[in-house]
């Protein structure tokens, strides 16, 4: 079995390192899968191609159309593995990631997608409980979406793995989705092909900038609405965005 990670990055040349440095160490504990690490450099003006590129082991993709659907596509149809990882530019793997991503895939064959909650490395304890708190009611009214519609189940945005075979067939995007929303519109889209899980106990950890920028409250109500536009409507409640980068 093979995996491609596939990393979109704007702008990102604080957190990449870290998250590289956490992909390559987490797959240099396991010869016996084969992987490949994909930077799509999205439209950046800093140093994140150049960050990427004093990576040997990193292949780079320049993807000028700025947007995550865009950069995530671009970055699959380079990717060669069997698996398809999406990991943002601001994550960090956790140890023992790669091990229950491939072992899900390997033990259910049916399986097209995995994903998990996100743990923030720069939250206090308190609003990583919060956090946690909303992955568990937000699965409450998913499960039962699931097993009415069998169309959808939640995947977190930047830690998804894809078998590349469904993301080959599954349809195109939904028109208008760029960012808010784009994670279920895959889910929706997957979900037709094969089944999808959201595993809590497949975490990834990553940073709350935008949580801590925006405030946790208001952008959770965002991804609810988000979630249920994009799921309902084929449409998402939010059409702008704002870009949360380091001054």
């Amino acid at each position: 079995m093979k995996i491609s990670f596939v990393i979109p990055a704007y702008n990102e040349e604080r957190y990449l390192p870290k998250c590289l440095e956490s992909i390559i160490k987490e797959t240099n504990k396991h010869s016996d899968i084969q992987s490949e690490i994909i930077v799509v450099n999205n439209a950046s003006t800093d140093r994140t191609k150049d960050i990427a590129l004093n990576f040997t082991t990193v292949k780079v993709v320049d993807e000028p159309k700025k947007g995550l659907v865009f950069a995530r596509a671009a970055g699959a149809e380079k990717a060669t593995g069997d698996l398809i990882a999406h990991i943002d530019a601001d994550c960090m793997l956790p140890p023992g990631w790669l091990e229950k991503a491939t072992k899900n895939f390997t033990e259910n064959k049916s399986l097209v997608a995995l994903s998990g909650p996100y743990v923030y490395y720069d939250f206090s304890p308190f609003q990583n409980l919060l956090v946690k708190t909303y992955y568990s009611l937000a699965t409450l009214p998913n499960f039962a979406i699931k097993i009415f519609s069998k169309n959808s189940s939640i995947l977190q945005g930047g830690n998804i793995v894809v078998k590349t075979q469904a993301w080959k067939k599954m349809a195109p995007p939904s028109p208008g989705i760029n960012f808010y929303g784009e994670d279920t519109d895959l889910a929706s889209r997957l979900s037709k092909i094969g089944e999808i899980k959201f595993d809590p106990n497949f975490t990834n950890t990553t940073s709350g900038r935008r949580l801590l920028n925006e405030g946790i409250l208001k952008t959770a109500y965002k991804y609810i609405m988000n979630f249920l536009f994009v799921l309902f409507l084929k449409r998402p409640f939010t059409k702008k965005y704002t870009d949360i980068r380091p001054h």
